[in-house]
């Protein structure tokens, strides 16, 4: 495991195997980590890095972000994976993102349409119970840092336990754990206007019921293949999938659905669309 500076926090990555470039945008929100790779829903049973490595060139790394503008703007995220394809040297790449890493992954071919060959959009997230679930979130965090402090905030980040299981925690505890320069940042920032910040993220997050990250017209303008597994859950509702297969104009939605998704097969089935949409040059 490697460690790069991006965007003034530190970032832990992977890569591994050979052959084209893949972009890992892990599942989950602030809590994105490469674990879920692992450990997530979909893919608990089988390390999702090590089997894909075995077609790919796999780039993972744990998304981090910091309270600096409203953590919504998906932009953020995107430049950031972008900048770590740039520290790695790597001019483009097939990008895969999982639940919340979908909508990074879709920024990322808005923003970045040179380094974007392909997409893999696993689980995407959507529906009307994942945008209640999501802005009550921040609701909770919001009251909780009123009450007791950014001081608090640190000490509930602390406890261990992710912003997904933990809402008093806050989006940003798992950069407050493994930055203690960030954590005095933190700590030292005015309340009210990390409150206003919080407040202005979980609108930006959660401001509809399909997948955020690129506006419709901007999924509409994709020239790049696009593999869609969809979810089937009150967080990764089906509904997410077919919006994306509506608008994208290349779309190859995956017809099998969970449970007969199982690890193996969504594998194989990222090995078959990478084959077929084989990079340049094997770059």
């Amino acid at each position: 495991m490697a460690t790069a500076t991006i965007d003034g926090l530190k970032v832990e990555y992977v890569t591994r195997g050979s052959g084209p470039t893949l972009l890992m945008l892990a599942p989950g929100g602030f809590d994105a980590s490469m674990d879920k790779w692992q450990s997530g829903a979909a893919w608990k049973g089988m390390d999702a890095l090590a089997a894909l490595a075995r077609a790919f060139t796999v780039v993972s790394y744990d998304r981090a972000a910091r309270p600096a503008c409203p953590a919504g703007a998906w932009s953020l995220y995107a430049d950031q994976a972008r900048q770590l394809l740039d520290h790695l040297g790597i001019r483009r790449a097939f990008v895969m993102g999982g639940c919340m890493g979908c909508s990074v992954a879709t920024a990322f071919a808005a923003r970045h349409p040179e380094a974007t060959h392909a997409l893999v959009l696993h689980w995407p997230v959507g529906g009307y119970r994942w945008k209640l679930n999501g802005a009550d979130r921040f609701a909770r965090h919001a009251r909780f840092a009123r009450k007791h402090g950014l001081a608090g905030v640190v000490k509930r980040a602390h406890a261990g336990r992710s912003f997904w299981a933990d809402p008093e925690a806050g989006p940003w505890a798992s950069a407050i754990v493994s930055d203690p320069a960030f954590a005095d940042r933190f700590a030292a920032m005015d309340l009210d206007r990390y409150v206003g910040l919080v407040a202005a993220s979980g609108r930006a997050l959660f401001d509809r019921d399909m997948p955020p990250g690129a506006e419709p017209e901007e999924l509409m303008a994709m020239r790049v293949p696009a593999l869609i597994v969809a979810g089937d859950d009150p967080a990764h509702a089906t509904s997410g999938a077919h919006y994306l297969r509506e608008l994208l104009p290349q779309p190859e939605l995956w017809p099998v659905m969970p449970p007969e998704q199982t690890t193996e097969r969504v594998v194989a089935r990222i090995v078959e669309f990478g084959r077929a949409h084989p990079v340049p040059g094997g770059a």
